[in-house]
């Protein structure tokens, strides 16, 4: 008789490894599907931030051409210049002339107001005519 015990004893063993074996897998599947969701959420993240830092970097590249064409300006236009403007709704130039032969150009975003670029450019006092 005491095989019998020792029998039903070993059936009781097999079926709770069985179980704890499941319980394992089920574990193993939820860190799994928890670790695969973080990844995503990450890749998701990373995605927006160089979406991004592209879209910051065309509006710079535009803001650097419009720049350049300022800073060829004579210092007549400059002149005209002076103050805030709005430039096609997308930037406010300021051009501003802390010294006589020194302006200060910045574009900010008419949005936020955040300084996209600026410079200083000098421009040499003009001569009058006949001057020695």
């Amino acid at each position: 008789m005491r095989r019998v015990r020792q029998a039903r004893h070993t059936r009781g063993s097999t079926r709770a490894r069985a179980g704890a074996a499941l319980l394992e897998v089920v574990v193993a599947l939820t860190i799994l599907g928890v670790a695969g969701l973080t990844a995503l959420g990450a890749e998701r993240q990373a995605a927006a931030a160089v979406e991004a830092a592209r879209r910051a970097d065309e509006e710079t590249a535009r803001a650097s051409a419009f720049l350049d064409a300022v800073a060829l300006w004579p210092r007549a236009d400059l002149d005209r210049h002076l103050g805030v403007r709005d430039e096609g709704g997308v930037w406010h130039l300021r051009v501003e002339r802390p010294a006589p032969t020194i302006y200060l150009v910045t574009l900010t975003d008419t949005a936020d107001a955040r300084v996209i670029l600026g410079t200083s450019l000098h421009r040499p006092a003009e001569v009058a005519r006949g001057a020695p």
